[in-house]
């Protein structure tokens, strides 16, 4: 397989993009390669304005089984020392929502990769885990700020010390994930999901998520002012909707 198949982006009409890895064979797992073709996907999404929405998922039976432990004993190296973490901290700092589609496996930098989304759906059987303590491996892509962020401090240091994996239907019960649905009904929901999301103004979407990241490094009042004063300006098609007839009360 060619570097530029190992992420796939489809298009949708309404705006949804979907970035899906692909190696399948070997459930996702992650190396340079990957990493690199991924990197160049998101730095061409985030300046394309027919994106309203971004699906991160895997092809396959799995979202993605973590770091390919095979290009770690081989040595094989990304194009600089904290590429592969600087590539989560983009899919992060994307200007549009994103939503990690979680099925079958989801460890450890598969799930640092997933937490670095705004939102997590899973089937209820996927199965998610931080397993460096496993392998006697240091985190560096961003579990140890993400994932208690996401769960709560106590929680995950029980989930990283014993390298438990729980079940989709666990990880919405801690927060871990926003939604589990069956498996068979995972694209559909997520497809909805997004649909929803560009339908909705994507000035705003993007205007939202922007002041979301600018509250982490802002008090609480200062992140008040902050908002009223309008830092990111208003959404391009605000006239246009407050006109429109069809529009909800």
């Amino acid at each position: 397989m060619s570097d530029d198949q190992l992420v796939i982006r489809t298009d949708t009409t309404e705006g949804v993009t979907t970035l899906a890895l692909n190696r399948p064979d070997k459930l996702n797992a992650l190396n340079p390669a990957m990493f690199v073709a991924f990197r160049a996907h998101l730095d061409a999404i985030s300046t394309d304005n027919t994106v309203g929405c971004v699906v991160v998922t895997g092809e396959g039976r799995s979202f993605c089984a973590g770091h390919d432990l095979g290009a770690i004993a081989t040595g094989e190296k990304a194009p600089s020392k904290h590429f592969e973490s600087e590539t989560v901290d983009a899919l992060e700092a994307l200007p549009v929502p994103t939503i990690a589609k979680i099925k079958g496996h989801c460890f450890t930098g598969g799930l640092e990769f997933a937490l670095g989304c705004d939102l997590l759906v899973a089937a209820t059987d996927a199965q998610l885990g931080d397993t460096h303590g496993q392998w006697g491996l240091a985190p560096v892509w961003g579990i140890s700020v993400r994932l208690p962020e996401r769960v709560g401090r106590s929680t995950a240091k029980e989930m990283m010390f014993t390298s438990r994996r729980i079940s989709g239907s666990d990880a919405e019960s801690i927060g871990l994930v926003d939604h589990a649905v069956p498996r068979d009904q995972l694209d559909a929901y997520v497809d909805t999901l997004a649909r929803e999301i560009v339908a909705n103004s994507w000035g705003t979407n993007r205007i939202d998520k922007a002041l979301l990241a600018d509250r982490d490094n802002l008090t609480r009042s200062a992140a008040l002012l902050h908002e009223r004063s309008l830092p990111h300006g208003l959404p391009d098609d605000m006239a246009q909707r407050m006109a429109a007839p069809s529009r909800k009360r």
